[in-house]
């Protein structure tokens, strides 16, 4: 008989991503359900990249990242947000935002550690929290607003709080902590002691008068957050999978142990591409907040003049709309396969990104991070939909 596997990770199915991508692949609908742009990023970021991977080393480059890279991610940090850290100790480089969660969350959950969430939580955080051996608690944000209740957050600290695990800009809510709200997780996390890992992969994409505050330019939070960046989401480059992890050097050595034995390093001409384009002037970053809100309007006003009420949505590459408001009374995971099949576009329910009892059923997410011709067609393919039932 084959023994069994690994009984933690064996238990989580196919992501929800996957399996509304192979549906709208078979169905020929348009994908509006996993989150990555159908256009490239600036030419320029890749033909450095092309440039570096002829011209230069395809070797191992060090493990923390090469020195030019760190040295941009240091500059950007302080540059947008006042940061000031030195690069060749607290700054880590990575194969994508997800490894640089996985190497947080190994390096500094020990088993029985509990680590606070806020749901809907994307989907890859539960599985790795698991793995690390730590418990579990859930913060729940409602829609249409995704505000903090303040006695949930209460009630998910405890003596054996370890850390908090906070992503801002919020997939899939769309959401984007205030001030206010980050103060108060502060409050909870310096009373318990804790760590906090800030998934920030979406910094860039936020909307109207809307700042992102990193969680560790509040005061004391400096020396035990880390916060993630992502090339793939501020460039348009999602499969190049390269993240940077920015914190105090003590916490930033211990994460470095769990990289290694991991990725160990990425590669090294994609590296020198990223460096390139973090360096960019703010034209390039004031034309991505402006194009994303262009897109967030179009499918918000799309949806709305079907009939569809949205959720609020400050930031991010997602929408959610009230499948009740339009009149369905299925869930939303049947919402979704009904306008894949029968209209055409594909989106993905809400629900799968919750991991407690009574998720929320009511809302399907868009992704807008699209071009406009492709937004128009699923709007049409909407409308056309649902006039019809």
């Amino acid at each position: 008989m084959v023994k069994e596997a690994n009984s933690v990770l064996a238990g989580f199915g196919t992501t929800i991503f996957e399996v509304m991508s192979k549906l709208a692949i078979e169905n020929n609908a348009i994908n509006l359900g996993q989150g990555f742009p159908d256009e490239d990023g600036p030419e320029n970021i890749r033909a450095e990249a092309a440039k570096e991977l002829l011209e230069g080393s395809n070797q191992y480059p060090p493990m923390m990242g090469t020195p030019e890279l760190r040295r941009a991610v240091a500059d950007h940090n302080h540059r947008f947000y006042g940061i000031a850290v030195d690069p060749d100790t607290d700054i880590l480089i990575t194969s994508g935002a997800t490894e640089a969660l996985a190497d947080c969350l190994f390096a500094l959950i020990n088993p029985g550690d509990e680590v606070v969430l806020f749901e809907p939580l994307y989907d890859c955080y539960l599985p790795l929290v698991l793995r690390a051996g730590g418990i579990p608690k859930y913060v729940r944000l409602d829609p249409p607003h995704w505000e903090i209740n303040e006695d949930r957050l209460r009630d998910a600290f405890s003596e054996k709080t370890k850390l908090v695990l906070l992503n801002s800009p919020m997939n899939p809510t769309g959401k984007v902590f205030d001030v206010d709200e980050l103060q108060m997780i502060a409050r909870y996390v310096l009373e318990s002691d804790a760590y906090v890992v800030c998934d920030e992969v979406y910094e860039h994409i936020v909307f109207g008068l809307v700042r992102h505050i990193p969680l560790a330019t509040l005061p004391g939070m400096g020396e035990r957050t880390v916060r993630i960046g992502s090339a793939g989401k501020t460039f348009s480059l999602t499969g190049w999978k390269v993240g940077y992890v920015t914190g105090c050097t003590k916490l930033i050595s211990l994460i470095a142990k769990a990289h290694q034995f991991i990725t160990f390093t990425t590669p090294p001409a994609l590296q020198k591409a990223v460096a390139y384009g973090l360096n960019r002037d703010d034209e390039f970053y004031d034309k991505l907040q402006t194009s994303m809100q262009s897109k967030r309007n179009y499918m918000k006003y799309g949806l709305e003049s079907i009939g569809f009420k949205t959720a609020d949505c400050d930031g991010t590459y997602f929408i959610n709309a009230d499948i009740r408001s339009i009149g369905f009374d299925g869930t939303d995971e049947e919402f979704c396969r009904t306008i894949t099949i029968e209209a055409g576009v594909a989106a993905v329910p809400v629900s799968a990104f919750y991991m407690t009892e009574n998720a929320e059923t009511n809302y399907a997410r868009f992704c807008f991070c699209k071009r406009e011709e492709v937004l128009s067609e699923a709007v049409t393919k909407l409308g056309d939909f649902f006039s019809k039932i």
